[in-house]
């Protein structure tokens, strides 16, 4: 499995964000390769999928930061939709705006129209459960791209983000899962 270690699009679209991403900048954009890597070893994505998972991996979680709001799936689907419009990509928006919505559905996304929303939620499961969760991958493959891409303090930072919404909002806890 390859790891891809360059990928001029996500620096691209995320280099726009520095300001807003400050101090968490390397964390996030980490965690964006890490994902999109675990996206690609699951799944042999065409260039059109390819450039699907790569766009919506820059966007997925960014309403935390655009919106300083830990229910950030809505700003980052207004993100993402803004982002494909500025770059005549329209006719994404449903998928992306299903991949975001749902990559933290707590089971299977099961749409065979749409296989690029399951993908999309192991890759990021695979991540964000630190390698635990692994979705078939090799334990080493695993271990390279988080070697690859050190974590730069972005999970400490989910956490502190989660405790805080969840003291401001304890009937509300985790308004980012999907059932």
């Amino acid at each position: 499995m390859l790891i891809e270690n360059r990928i001029p699009l996500v620096d691209e679209i995320l280099k726009q964000w520095k300001k807003e991403l400050g101090n968490d900048y390397d964390g996030y954009k980490n965690h964006v390769y890490r994902m999109i890597n675990f996206c690609f070893a699951l799944h042999d994505a065409n260039r059109e999928e390819r450039e699907k998972i790569i766009i919506a991996g820059c966007f997925h979680d960014l309403g935390i930061w655009s919106n300083q709001t830990f229910d950030y799936l809505p700003p980052s689907i207004v993100l993402a939709k803004d982002y494909l419009r500025q770059n005549k990509l329209e006719q994404w928006i449903p998928e992306i705006e299903l991949i975001i919505n749902q990559h933290h559905k707590l089971g299977k996304y099961d749409d065979s129209q749409h296989p690029l929303i399951e993908v999309f939620r192991q890759g990021d499961l695979v991540d964000f459960s630190l390698g635990i969760v692994k979705c078939g991958l090799p334990k080493t493959f695993i271990k390279s791209v988080k070697n690859q891409f050190p974590k730069a303090g972005f999970h400490r930072r989910l956490v502190k983000l989660a405790g805080g919404w969840f003291c401001r909002h304890p009937l509300n806890p985790l308004p980012i899962l999907r059932w």
